[in-house]
């Protein structure tokens, strides 16, 4: 087959491993840091539906389009953000790899975030990192991939973190990429939303997250958060 085969012939063996493997709950493994997941489309079928939190209908929505039409790339990767969150990670890879080699310049970054999101829950941080900044290789200009590498390098322990947080925010004035992140629980978000404050410099708001995220149920990100509360 070659290796543009079409979208088609890899959804279908995705949806079969999630019919097989029927609802999980996300998981990460030892050592793994969250990071954030990067939708293309800011509405449509399966949009809204992710956002609130209803799992099956987003992934029905956006199975939808991707059956309508199996060449809709950016569907294809939202697809993979709902597969994802169900907790479907083998699925949500297949899908991915076919965007990033079939789709757009914003459909391929995307995907690649979507990758390193992967990766890191896994513990793959090199891995992850290396997704980062080849996403970030394609458009420079755009603030997902900062935002990604902003929460690695914090995850990670790295002084650059805040400089990467900063530089996001610069890329995202508007607002436009925060409202395409996806966070998988609430601790992703709070860490995002720590970092947020920080680099708009409203530490009253950074230390409440701060809090909230060492009381979290992720060891990981307790332990970011300890470090920066600085106790």
């Amino acid at each position: 087959m070659s290796l543009f085969r079409s979208a088609r012939f890899l959804l279908l063996p995705a949806l079969a491993l999630v019919a097989a493997c029927g609802g999980q709950e996300p998981s990460m493994r030892a050592g793994g840091v969250p990071v954030a997941a990067v939708l293309v489309r800011e509405s449509g079928p399966g949009t809204a539906e992710l956002r609130t939190g209803q799992l099956a209908a987003a992934r029905s929505g956006f199975e939808s389009v991707v059956r309508g039409n199996p060449e809709r790339m950016d569907a294809l990767n939202d697809l993979a953000v709902a597969y994802h969150l169900e907790g479907h990670s083998e699925a949500a890879r297949q899908l991915l790899d076919e965007v990033v080699i079939r789709g757009t310049p914003r459909e391929q970054q995307a995907a690649l975030v979507n990758l390193a999101d992967l990766y890191a829950g896994d513990g793959f941080l090199p891995a992850a990192q290396a997704h980062l900044e080849a996403a970030r290789a394609i458009d420079g200009g755009r603030a997902e991939p900062a935002w990604a590498l902003a929460l690695l390098a914090d995850a990670r322990g790295d002084a650059a973190a805040g400089r990467l947080a900063s530089e996001a925010l610069r890329l995202d004035a508007d607002g436009g990429a925060r409202r395409l992140l996806v966070f998988a629980s609430p601790e992703e978000r709070a860490h995002f939303e720590a970092l947020l404050a920080e680099a708009v410099g409203d530490r009253p708001l950074a230390d409440a997250r701060w809090r909230e995220l060492r009381a979290g149920r992720v060891p990981s990100l307790a332990q970011v958060a300890q470090r920066h509360l600085g106790e």
